[in-house]
């Protein structure tokens, strides 16, 4: 068994002392890490955030070609009609857009569980 030597002719102010100069060199050092991290999550999610703006523009043109496309292919299977083929392309993409929007505006319609534990997790906390 390890035992920490201690030295009869210390007193309680020293041990006080460096029980505060522990404390705070560990908060220093927590503070030091701290920072790091979050360097370091700010890097990732900056060069995230760069590939996913890059993935939505080429999103955006792959889309407007597909729209050309389809609009071209329809019209010219309803006999040269191209104005035909736009309009039930469109028609098509505003109805998935709204079964988007429709699935999306569900998802924020549901309960956050996580804050409401984190509120209840506080008020205990303060009942300490």
């Amino acid at each position: 068994m390890n035992r920490m030597p201690v030295d009869p002719d210390v007193g309680i102010p020293d041990l006080v002392r460096r029980l505060t100069d522990d404390s705070k060199r560990l908060l220093s050092d927590e503070v030091r890490l701290a920072k790091l991290e979050m360097h370091e999550n700010l890097k990732r999610g900056g060069r995230g955030a760069m590939w996913l703006g890059i993935a939505f523009g080429i999103g955006v043109v792959a889309l407007v070609a597909f729209t050309i496309f389809l609009s071209t292919l329809i019209g010219r299977v309803v006999n040269g009609h191209m104005w035909l083929g736009a309009a039930v392309t469109g028609v098509l993409e505003i109805v998935a857009a709204g079964v988007l929007f429709k699935r999306g505006v569900s998802a924020f319609a549901e309960p956050s569980y996580t804050l409401g534990q984190t509120r209840e997790s506080i008020k205990e906390t303060a009942g300490w």
